[in-house]
């Protein structure tokens, strides 16, 4: 229960930090693409592939890995753990299930998005 909690709390601040960084990139960089998106996207795909093996090598407890990777980072992108999980594939030698997964993820992330849009404009009455 206590690593739940510590999984959580930082989870949002990761969530907090995400939403800071949107603002500053609207302010900044302005509209015309998710400039936001794309940085908390990068930035937590560096984050946990560097995050990962310093914990492990350094004896990092479980609970401070966790809330680190799966709490900070997966509140600030999940994108960064489909990377880092791909990436470790193509790493171990596994491209035909990294090509799935990044098909998988890609193509299906679309078709739910649209499905979830047709859904929801059922659902508001402008279908």
């Amino acid at each position: 229960m206590e690593r739940l909690f510590w999984i959580c709390l930082a989870g949002a601040v990761g969530t907090g930090a995400r939403y800071l960084v949107g603002l500053w990139a609207v302010q900044r960089l302005g509209t015309a693409f998710p400039y936001g998106t794309l940085i908390v996207n990068l930035a937590g795909c560096f984050a946990i592939a560097a995050l990962i093996p310093i914990a492990l090598a350094s004896a990092w407890s479980p609970t401070l890995r966790a809330s680190l990777t799966i709490g900070f980072v997966g509140g600030f992108t999940t994108y960064s753990s489909f990377n880092y999980e791909t990436t470790r594939l193509i790493e171990d030698g596994f491209v035909a299930p990294a090509l799935a997964n990044v098909a998988l993820n890609v193509f299906g992330g679309l078709a739910c998005g649209w499905l979830g849009m047709l859904f929801a404009r059922q659902f508001v009455g402008r279908g």
